[in-house]
């Protein structure tokens, strides 16, 4: 992403969610970046249609509206499974997504396979993906 088209959402970021903490703003803007580097690896043409209003990021891909969730083992809450299927519902979405994000290089993804076993995530998302952003290595865990 350029550094032009960076700040210029990040004010957008600013502007449109006053109402939100100055931590919340940075967890939105941190959710942008990844959101433009995973289209970036993943599909070029993936057109961002919403990122601003929700956790779930809205996309269209090949004339489908998809949803997408990133998510940090690390760091995030876990997220409302119901909450997200009410989303792609109320949002008609086709697909709905989670992606792991992690900054570090993993050869592994036991840790990965066993937090979608024990949260059944497979349920309520058609893809699940493990996004390695710094190797912009994106791979399907489901």
């Amino acid at each position: 992403m350029e550094l032009a088209v960076f700040k210029e959402l990040t004010e957008e970021i600013t502007s449109e969610c006053f109402f939100m903490t100055e931590s919340q703003q940075e967890e939105k803007v941190i959710q942008l970046i990844d959101l433009h580097h995973f289209v970036e690896c993943f599909d070029s043409k993936i057109n961002i249609v919403n990122y601003i209003q929700h956790p779930i990021n809205i996309v269209e891909q090949n004339g489908e509206k998809k949803g997408i969730l990133f998510y940090d083992l690390k760091h995030s809450s876990f997220p409302d499974c119901n909450a997200s299927e009410e989303f792609k519902r109320r949002h008609r979405l086709s697909e709905l997504w989670f992606v792991f994000v992690e900054e570090e290089t993993i050869t592994h993804t036991t840790h990965h396979t066993d937090f979608i076993i024990e949260n059944s995530l497979e349920i309520f998302y058609d893809s699940i993906f493990l996004f390695q952003f710094f190797q912009s290595n994106i791979q399907r865990l489901k």
